[in-house]
């Protein structure tokens, strides 16, 4: 049974919603706390037991890349002036086992076209997991469950796709893309029926909100081939999602156990940032 190595994660977005701080500075390297955003992320995938990054990116972000590269001038002057601590931290960085790829999206045609662009760096009948840097996902105070980490155990045992959701308010289901299926209790999956994009309240099938976190089959990147352009004329995800559900593919929704952070806007970063300093023991 092939097992989930590889995580995919879109970079290649303008950030518009963090204007004016992401004009000059990719929004994925904006701190939250003491590290960038992307930081983050790779360490929740690294908790997941997914140490192959595959990073879909664009013109202007290669400090995503340098982020995560060596910088040996930096390490030789910490060493020198026996800033043991601060070599540790760099060194935590980018740990032996993690690997970092790049690949280019050369024009923005939707999440599904930006995971597509990394098709090639699969093998055949690979699974993988999709991760959008925008969202933080963080255990509960006090608790350690990761829950990507339990996306890719329920792949392993039943082969069925993960989409991670969240529960939200009913008033604000049209702000989400919002799942089709019988609710599940938090950390456990439940089959998905279909996925319905920003619904009218009256008219959503569940409270459940896709928020950015999927492990999927290889059989994806084959429909995303071909995929025609959906809402918004652009390659959507969630369109390949559904044909693999036509398909008669089990897609389920794994119903998340921690907290989301929704880093994207201003707002959700500065609640990221006051919630998880304050929970670090930062006096602010």
């Amino acid at each position: 049974m092939t097992q989930v190595r590889k995580a995919i994660i879109p970079v290649a977005g303008f950030g518009t919603r963090l204007l004016p701080i992401s004009k000059a500075i990719p929004k994925e390297m904006v701190p939250v706390v003491d590290r960038p955003l992307i930081q983050h992320v790779v360490e929740e995938a690294l908790a997941a037991g997914i140490n192959e990054i595959i990073l879909v990116t664009r013109q202007g972000k290669s400090a995503i890349e340098d982020h995560f590269d060596a910088h040996y001038e930096l390490e030789e002057t910490l060493e020198k002036k026996g800033k043991d601590a601060l070599l540790k931290t760099l060194s935590e960085i980018a740990p032996p086992e993690l690997t970092i790829t790049s690949v280019r999206q050369a024009n923005a045609k939707g999440l599904g076209h930006a995971v597509y662009c990394a098709a090639h760096l699969l093998a055949a009948d690979e699974p993988f997991a999709v991760i959008l840097p925008d969202v933080l996902v963080k255990p509960q105070v006090g608790g350690d469950t990761c829950d990507l980490g339990r996306m890719v155990e329920r792949w392993s045992s039943t082969q069925a796709s993960q989409i991670m959701v969240e529960a939200v308010p009913q008033d604000e289901v049209y702000r989400y893309g919002i799942v089709d299926c019988d609710e599940p209790s938090a950390g456990e999956s439940a089959d998905m029926r279909g996925v319905v994009e920003k619904p009218k309240p009256e008219e959503a099938p569940s409270r459940l909100s896709v928020i950015g976190r999927y492990v999927l089959p290889y059989r994806i990147m084959e429909l995303l081939r071909d995929q025609p352009p959906g809402a918004g004329n652009e390659i959507q995800l969630t369109d390949a999602i559904d044909r693999l559900m036509q398909e008669g593919k089990t897609v389920q929704a794994f119903r998340m156990q921690g907290r989301t952070f929704d880093c994207g806007h201003v707002e959700g970063w500065l609640q990221a940032n006051t919630t998880l300093a304050r929970e670090a023991g930062y006096d602010i």
